[in-house]
């Protein structure tokens, strides 16, 4: 059983900027590809990015392309999503996944592994 604690979430305006971290723990976290999604209420949840275990590639969502970058820190037990010139539309509950299916061109979240999320509010 792995736990994911999703953090950085806040209140900015359109066009800053925000990092979230999600720091794992219970498993061996280099071993795992990770995903972030985010939901916003009334919406289902959507898939934003994705990083290999091994940390060579990356997948980004065609929606936030140019503006959200996804790294790791494995020494840190930690996933990152850098997050610039933030929309209004990102606004959201942010989620990180772990242990996914990563294909290199697609990203397929592993059920049941879930952190509890963090909020990001984008005013206009």
């Amino acid at each position: 059983q792995v736990q994911l604690v999703e953090s950085g979430g806040g209140l900015v305006q359109a066009g800053g900027s925000l990092r979230l971290s999600c720091a794992a723990s219970g498993r061996t976290f280099s071993n795992y590809h990770m995903g972030w999604f985010r939901q916003a209420p009334g919406k289902e949840r959507e898939f934003v990015a994705a990083i290999s275990r091994s940390d060579t590639s990356t997948i980004i969502a065609d929606s936030v392309k140019g503006r959200f970058t996804i790294s790791k820190d494995n020494a840190k037990n930690t996933v990152y999503l850098q997050m610039n010139n933030l929309k209004p539309e990102d606004t959201a509950v942010y989620y990180c996944n772990l242990g996914g299916i990563y294909s290199g061109t697609y990203y397929v979240a592993s059920p049941g592994s879930w952190g509890q999320g963090t909020q990001v509010t984008v005013s206009s």
